[in-house]
């Protein structure tokens, strides 16, 4: 992301990049993944963005992950593209002509669609270069959202043993990860994680390295809001470029260009200052035509260019008509072969054409043959009177010249154009003149050009200010005082010494600097605490999850194993310092029918007490 007022191009200028995804290559599992045991996948499941790769051990584990890409599916059309199936993450290169028919698995950040989950799966194995012949014979380290639904986790660890089965998995959560990796290696720590991605803002309290399930908190806000904020106001500011201002755009300015302001009022005061505005603005260029449509196409061109068209027409109905015709005789060519069946009395083969072609009697069939004989004739004539007509047209291009007796006007045309002469201009117009290129009045790059002024602190501040887009939730400073608020003096001091940051959308320049101002106003008078950005916001869940793996490949204590998953059913989860908090499923227990039927037999006061007791 670009520093707040950092110096860019020329007069802040900046093209929009428009990237496009590249279609990944199958990758090929590399020897460190064929060892003497299963080499761990590491999946970093995430809302917007999927990483996968291996948990290869040795000193240099190599620049994983070596899988990314959007986790959003399109389902092709039948017809289109050769009848290509469901596309994939970045095989479908740019999104927004796709945005439509985009599908994701997540319902916020929870995978719900277990349908488009496995087109994920696959293509990461896939792509992966998983050699396994008929299953996925490696572990799987998969992260999952904070306080997983159980039937979600059911729902995913079904998908895994049943469908590609595996031979052990274990579950976490990505911003533990992401703290795992960064704290020092056999340190035991507590802190508070403040985890802000696509679809959610997390703030996760850490007691002795555990997490404290009871005092997390979520926020229903994240960049997707971010960058759909921004989008309603750029449409309403450019109600002429509503097209051009799209949610892969937004997602670009909010990368590149947004930031966070540590006093939000302060900093929109600055902006009303003129010379503050045009230093700082930011003007994003949309693409565009420097050449006007029509303008620079005298008459001749212009005949020339209906004509082409003209022609282009004829022979795409021509071709259209040949296509028919062949159809129309193969179908004739058939119906005449079974009629020949018929003729030569062999019954038994033309009553199975008949079934064939669902036809009851030879009267239909010869009414059939009858149709398409005249329909196959008609479009034979047709042809060739095109063909005729085309030659025509091609020999005769030049104008006739008219007959000048027939031109000549009568008295009475004379005496009607008399009448409307007080209509028409005395000038003669000229018949043709000559073709000049209009010059524009205005500039049109500045036309085409978006002006991002405040809105790049007005769409980041909405995780702070959620009332900004109407939503009816605490911020973050005010979450996390809650939460704060929850603990004894002395865990809080112990909390706020280790505030870390994770998460994409925590990427913003400015963000570590507000967040200490917000715990400087909410903590006792020189009192300390410290703010920690993850060296790789976005990356280090997964770098986290994969150093994980290392570290307990061999620990059966925190793998779910195909007998344990058989035995004690999806939900099942095995805790470990990065995971979520396992709360078995506890049905109530029922009152046996034999109690409930000796009730009313009970006296009178009895069954008075009983049904006080049951009410």
């Amino acid at each position: 992301m670009a520093a707040a007022g950092a110096g860019g191009p020329v007069a802040n200028v900046y093209p929009f990049r428009d990237a496009r995804a590249a279609p990944d290559p199958v990758l090929e599992a590399g020897p460190g993944a064929h060892g003497p045991l299963p080499v761990p996948l590491v999946l970093d499941n995430g809302s917007f963005q999927a990483r996968a790769g291996w948990a290869c051990p040795g000193p240099d584990p190599g620049p994983e992950p070596r899988l990314q890409f959007r986790a959003v599916c399109a389902r092709g059309r039948g017809g289109a593209r050769g009848g290509a199936g469901p596309q994939v993450g970045n095989a479908l290169g740019s999104l927004e002509p796709l945005r439509w028919m985009l599908r994701s698995p997540f319902d916020r950040n929870v995978p719900v669609n277990l349908e488009l989950q496995e087109l994920l799966l696959d293509y990461s194995f896939q792509h992966l270069g998983v050699s396994s012949q008929g299953c996925v014979d490696h572990p799987i380290v998969l992260t999952e959202a904070v306080c997983n639904p159980l039937y979600s986790r059911q729902m995913m660890s079904e998908l895994l043993f049943e469908c590609y089965g595996i031979p052990k998995v274990a579950y976490g959560i990505d911003s533990l990860f992401s703290f795992y990796h960064n704290k020092p290696k056999n340190l035991i720590s507590s802190g508070l994680i403040i985890s802000s991605g696509y679809q959610c803002t997390h703030i996760l309290p850490i007691l002795e390295g555990r997490l404290d399930a009871k005092n997390c908190k979520r926020i229903n806000l994240g960049g997707s809001q971010a960058a759909g904020y921004l989008q309603r106001l750029l449409q309403l500011k450019y109600p002429g470029h509503l097209a051009a201002i799209t949610l892969s755009r937004m997602e670009e300015i909010l990368h590149e260009h947004s930031y966070v302001a540590d006093d939000y009022v302060g900093e929109l005061q600055k902006w009303r200052c003129p010379d503050y505005y045009e230093n700082n603005v930011h003007k994003m260029q949309l693409p565009f035509s420097s050449k006007l449509l029509g303008s620079t196409l005298g008459s001749e061109e212009k005949q020339e260019r209906r004509q082409q068209q003209l022609r282009r027409l004829q022979e795409l109905n021509a071709r259209r008509r040949e296509e028919k015709l062949q159809l129309d005789q193969e179908r004739l060519d058939r119906l005449l072969y079974v009629q020949e069946l018929l003729e030569d009395g062999q019954m038994d083969q033309f009553h199975k054409a008949l079934v064939e072609l669902n036809m009851d009697s030879p009267e239909e069939l010869q009414s059939y043959i009858q149709k398409l004989s005249s329909a196959v004739e008609q479009a034979k004539q047709k042809i060739l009177q095109a063909e005729v007509t085309l030659e025509v047209d091609v020999v005769d291009s030049k104008p006739e010249t008219p007959d000048l007796e027939q031109l000549e006007p009568s008295l009475e045309d004379v005496e009607s154009i008399n009448d409307f002469e007080p209509l028409f201009s005395e000038e003669t117009p000229e018949v043709e003149k000559p073709v000049t290129t209009v010059q524009p009045v205005f500039n049109l790059a500045a036309y085409h050009q978006l002006f991002v002024g405040t809105e790049r602190i007005r769409a980041p501040e909405i995780i702070f200010q959620p009332s900004l887009i109407g939503e009816e939730q605490a911020g973050v400073a005010e979450t996390l005082q809650y939460i704060l608020d929850r603990y004894s003096k002395d865990v809080q001091d112990l909390l706020v010494q280790n505030v870390f940051l994770t998460g994409g959308n925590m990427m913003y320049p400015g963000m570590k600097g507000r967040i200490e101002k917000e715990l400087l106003e909410m903590r006792p008078f020189q009192s300390a605490f410290k703010v920690q950005l993850a060296s790789n916001p976005v990356l280090d869940a997964w770098y986290g999850a994969r150093d994980w793996a290392l570290d307990h490949l061999d620990d059966d204590e925190v793998w779910i194993t195909r007998k344990e998953y058989e035995e004690k059913g999806g939900e099942y989860l095995k805790e470990h310092c990065a995971s979520n908090i396992y709360v078995p499923i506890r049905l109530p227990k029922q009152a046996s029918r034999f109690s409930d039927a000796q009730a009313p037999t009970r006296g009178s006061g009895a069954s008075g007490g009983s049904a006080g007791e049951q009410a």
